[in-house]
């Protein structure tokens, strides 16, 4: 187990080093979104700009439009929805290299309470143009996500959980990562579970029940929502009967959507279901309560899988 939070700030720390023009940004969250080791290291390279989301953003704009590279941090129901409109025209219409990497995303933050919980956070991400749109999985992928952040230009959005998050890859796994390319983590014929961000580590663990079950489950980790792996996409519609999407967001406009937009286009050949949160507010409480009363966890996913293979 390991933060994907800490594996950013440490990260940041390193990058720092290479680009002497990297900056940072945060929104007196430091010590959660684990900023604060970079304004240790690099003092003069770190901005703390209270509460105050929308000046941050535009803040970032202005240092992008000098040559920085501005990394922007906080939880993820204030990097997006406070802020949507600095991040529309300051960033995403400008097509500024501003970074925003949002922490606490998903309704996992637990007791921090259903006003903190961000299930939008892709999509509104998703539909602005110019935006790419990231989802890492593991610690480990944090950190290559992070280095791929900083030497391509363009406003990226990036999101994590706020928990330790069981290790996926071994840091050699890492050297195939691009923006854009999805991952195949476990092949298989009979079904295909296409998940993002927290829900990959869940998709692993149904693929292991399923296979004692005799189903044969592909995984794939969709660690870039926009541009999606259209390829890899249809690859899994030609090759297994069924696809199933998992994320910790709104079924509504994030990697389901996206998965859903692109076999409706091409003509889908087999079965498809999404998994998210399903149009509503949550409650607040533990996160591994709310996972199992919204349905997001590896028993869900193998009750589904089945469920579509016998129809």
């Amino acid at each position: 187990m390991y933060n994907p939070r800490k594996a950013y700030g440490e990260t940041l720390v390193e990058l720092g080093k290479k680009y002497p023009n990297l900056v940072v940004l945060d929104a007196d969250l430091s010590k959660s979104t684990n900023t604060i080791m970079f304004a240790k290291k690099y003092p003069e390279r770190f901005f703390e700009m209270g509460i105050a989301e929308a000046n941050m953003i535009t803040t970032a704009a202005g240092l992008a439009s000098c040559g920085k590279i501005p990394f922007v941090s906080t939880f993820a129901v204030f990097a997006t929805g406070r802020v949507y409109d600095q991040i529309r025209m300051d960033l995403a219409y400008s097509e500024m290299n501003v970074k925003i990497f949002a922490t606490h995303g998903g309704i996992s933050v637990g007791k921090d309470g259903a006003s903190h919980q961000m299930i939008e956070d892709l999509a509104l991400m998703r539909v602005l143009p110019n935006m790419i749109v990231l989802a890492p999985s593991d610690a480990t992928q944090t950190r290559k996500i992070v280095e791929l952040m900083a030497e391509t230009k363009g406003p990226m959005y990036a999101r994590v959980g706020r928990a330790d998050a069981p290790i996926i890859y071994k840091k050699e796994d890492m050297k195939n990562i691009k923006i854009g390319k999805g991952v195949i983590v476990k092949d298989g014929d009979d079904a295909t579970i296409i998940a993002c961000g927290t829900m990959v580590d869940p998709a692993l663990e149904a693929q292991k029940i399923l296979s004692k079950q005799g189903v044969e489950t592909r995984v794939i980790d969709m660690h870039t929502i926009k541009p999606l792996d259209k390829k890899l996409v249809l690859k899994a519609d030609e090759e297994t009967k069924a696809i199933i999407t998992i994320e910790e967001h709104s079924i509504i406009g994030g990697l389901g959507s996206a998965v859903a937009e692109t076999l409706a286009e091409e003509g889908c050949k087999c079965k498809f279901m999404r998994m998210g949160i399903k149009d509503v507010f949550c409650e607040s409480g533990e996160p591994k309560d709310l996972l199992e009363k919204y349905e997001l966890n590896e028993k869900y996913i193998v009750k589904n899988v089945k469920q579509m293979l016998k129809k």
